[in-house]
């Protein structure tokens, strides 16, 4: 293992304050759940913790500066003074009786502290309360580390839907939308609106572990109309109109989605013939579209004799044949 001082990026004279700055910082920067493309990161990870065993602890950092212990906190062979005493700094002479060697690995359940065990106190306490206070707790979960310490995890988004009408994509409108989370909200529907879209209401999802609460998605659904079919931004209308209104001519009253206007009608209109009422349709980027009126002529509903009558000498004395281009 390298020189301690060395992978904490500090002098030897290093202030504890300034050797407990070194650790914080370099923790969150190698940490495995913030480098989840870096295959050495755990072990990276595992020998800063391991350094920091060493320096951090005020005892341990003598003992390797006098040259006790090496890097890794095993004793070192120091001879046998006098042909046969006991190891210096190794009380009861054996190389594992109090060793302060300690190790770290890292796996699904976070770091995990292996090796041997020091007897009592030391930096074991001052690691486990540094990551306490920076992540929570050294043995949770990786996920949990992400969470809070390398970008807080967003909420998730939820759904919803509402219904509108015609009229209402006019002009915009709001609804009251129940979501899945059992709250409900006012939605706020802009004009101009098509069938199938979704909105977007920032904040209004369910939270997030220590992040911001996701989105609510509400998709808009517009009821059918039983006069007007949308293309578009486009409108179109049925135009109801009678036999001498086709046939004189004349203005008729059309619904719009905003009020009724005036349709004038050509002289020898045809049915199905269609007429343009512009700028009566739908909102839209490039301005509110039109309304097409397509003419259905409409006979009296009880019969007429007089009606009748006039329609035998038309036939006798002017046939035409409207369908002689089917042929």
């Amino acid at each position: 293992m390298r020189d301690p001082y060395e992978i904490l990026g500090v002098q030897k004279n290093a202030t504890p304050a300034a050797i407990k700055s070194a650790f914080r910082r370099l923790a969150k920067k190698l940490h495995p759940d913030a480098n989840k493309t870096d295959k050495t990161a755990a072990t990276k990870f595992s020998e800063l913790n391991a350094a920091y065993e060493i320096v951090g602890d005020e005892d341990k950092r003598k003992a390797f500066d006098r040259g006790e212990i090496d890097a890794e906190g095993k004793p070192r062979f120091q001879g046998f003074p006098g042909g046969g005493g006991r190891g210096r700094g190794v009380p009861g002479g054996g190389f594992g009786q109090d060793s302060h060697f300690e190790s770290f690995t890292w796996g699904s359940d976070g770091i995990q502290r292996g090796g041997g065990a020091r007897a009592g106190g030391g930096s074991r306490g001052g690691i486990d309360d540094i990551l306490k206070e920076m992540f929570g707790g050294a043995g949770r979960r990786p996920q949990q580390f992400e969470q809070e310490d390398f970008g807080a995890t967003p909420g998730r988004d939820v759904t919803g839907a509402v219904t509108i009408t015609l009229p209402e994509v006019l002009s915009g409108t709001s609804r009251r939308v129940h979501l899945p989370t059992g709250k409900e909200i006012d939605a706020k529907i802009p004009a101009g609106l098509a069938d199938g879209q979704t909105i977007r209401l920032k904040g209004q999802g369910l939270p997030g572990p220590g992040g911001a609460a996701g989105d609510a998605l509400i998709t808009v659904t517009i009821a059918e109309h039983p006069l007007f079919k949308r293309e578009g931004t486009n409108l179109r209308l049925e135009l109801p109109v009678t036999l001498y209104e086709a046939v004189l001519g004349g203005k008729v009253r059309v619904p719009t989605l905003d009020g009724a206007v005036e349709l004038a009608i050509p002289a020898g209109t045809s049915s199905g013939r269609t007429l343009r009422v512009k700028g009566k349709g739908l909102p839209g980027k490039d301005g509110s579209g039109d309304l097409y009126a397509a003419i259905r002529i409409v006979l009296p509903e009880r019969a007429d004799a007089e009606l009748e009558e006039l329609m035998k000498t038309w036939r006798d004395g002017k046939p035409y044949d409207p369908r002689r281009d089917m042929s």
